[in-house]
């Protein structure tokens, strides 16, 4: 309240001096031009000349309200297309999200039709046409984004190769991102799309090339990381070579090639360990795999390695019964070492050890696959009926669920 007074006595005051001064000086101005006279006391031009300054200031401000309100109510304005084509892409993304491909489709497109920065719409707009099976609009729709947006390779490349995998286009959006990873070397979207779809086309050794870069920029986390590599360096063992069985030189070459690039930490997995050995009997290479599986045996037991071992044909049987032999000391009541022991004893013909064997691994396990063992051992010595008991057995075992029984009781 007290401001209030200050300034009405400011504004006395100033209004007292200024009457004064017009009243002692008055002041005299004068225009003229050819015919024209205008004269005038000094204050009251000033006041003339003020009257005109903020007439020109109340004007332009009618006229720029005039001018935002014609923006809002004509249709053709440039204000009011903006306005419009920012609703179609919100309402657009809004469709996408949900799953209204056509009504996504059509205002997406008008929305980056528009737009200064259309890169979200036209990549919007494109997804919902291949929704829609339009996969030829959708083509020219990422076309015109890179004509538009050609700084934006990445993530228009990223686009592409994921709309071809919704098609299952899978060459075709590999072909993509192996151009986008040479142009955008570790990329890690581009990294992670690769190894889904090297998994996809079980293209292993190619993952298994991936997969020092994948741990390096740490795409996926540690333990799926490790997961996928098992899952890579076997399949990749498993199907190396596989077309050149008739070159046997050649396929075991591949096949001991690719163990040699498997990481040292992974060389003493047991199911790694399995898949080599296995493959090499596979490519008829007896005595490597017996080397391999020999090697991991002595370091570690493993039940798979020791029963695989007693598949193997060496060029001597007599060093594999006598590992074996070693092993049951530390391993007496495993039926899967039972089993080799039974086979191995067969191949050195030792057929009393072997029947002892076969029979100790049937009491602690009734395994179809040992029934046959000490079936066809037993009619081989003469018991038949127990030979064919046995055989009947083992058919009803593999007819069951699970390969190895519950444990029979004494």
């Amino acid at each position: 309240m007290s401001r209030l007074y200050l300034l009405l006595l400011v504004v006395i005051a100033g209004a007292a001096l200024l009457g004064m001064a017009i009243a002692e000086h008055p002041g005299y101005v004068l225009f003229a031009y050819k015919g024209y006279r205008f004269e005038s006391s000094l204050w009251v031009f000033l006041g003339l000349l003020l009257v005109l300054v903020a007439a020109f200031f109340v004007l332009r401000w009618v006229v720029g309200l005039i001018a935002a309100s014609a923006g809002v109510v004509l249709p053709w304005s440039q204000r009011n297309r903006n306005r419009r084509a920012r609703q179609a892409a919100l309402h657009g993304q809004r469709d996408l999200a949900e799953g209204n491909w056509q009504q996504a489709l059509h205002k997406l497109t008008r929305a980056a039709a528009t737009d200064q920065q259309p890169l979200v719409h036209y990549l919007g707009a494109a997804r919902a046409a291949n929704e829609l099976g339009e996969y030829a609009q959708s083509d020219d729709l990422l076309r015109q984004a890179r004509e538009r947006e050609p700084k934006a390779e990445v993530a228009i490349g990223l686009t592409q190769a994921r709309l071809l995998i919704d098609r299952s286009e899978y060459r075709q959006a590999l072909g993509v991102l192996q151009q986008l990873n040479e142009d955008h070397p570790q990329q890690p979207y581009t990294l992670s799309l690769l190894q889904k779809l090297y998994v996809q086309l079980q293209d292993w050794p190619a993952l298994c090339r991936l997969l020092p870069v994948l741990r390096k920029r740490r795409v996926l986390p540690a333990d799926k990381l490790n997961g996928l590599e098992h899952l890579a360096w076997a399949a990749a063992l498993e199907q190396i070579g596989k077309g050149e069985l008739k070159e046997g030189e050649t396929a075991r070459s591949l096949v001991t090639g690719c163990w040699s690039q498997i990481p040292s930490s992974l060389q003493h997995d047991p199911d790694l360990l399995y898949a080599y050995a296995t493959r090499l009997r596979e490519l008829d290479a007896e005595d490597e795999a017996e080397a391999v599986l020999r090697a991991a045996l002595k370091q570690h037991y493993e039940g798979r390695l020791a029963y695989l071992y007693g598949q193997v044909r060496s060029s001597d049987p007599a060093r594999q019964l006598n590992l074996a032999h070693s092993l049951l000391e530390k391993q007496p009541n495993d039926p899967l070492l039972l089993l080799t022991l039974g086979r191995l004893s067969l191949v050195n013909e030792q057929f009393d050890k072997a029947r002892e064997y076969l029979e100790a691994s049937l009491a602690l396990s009734r395994s179809a696959e040992t029934c046959a063992e000490l079936a066809r051992l037993l009619a081989q010595l003469g018991e038949t009926e127990h030979s064919n008991r046995l055989f009947q057995e083992g058919l009803k075992l593999e007819r069951a669920p699970a390969l190895l029984s519950e444990p029979a009781t004494p």
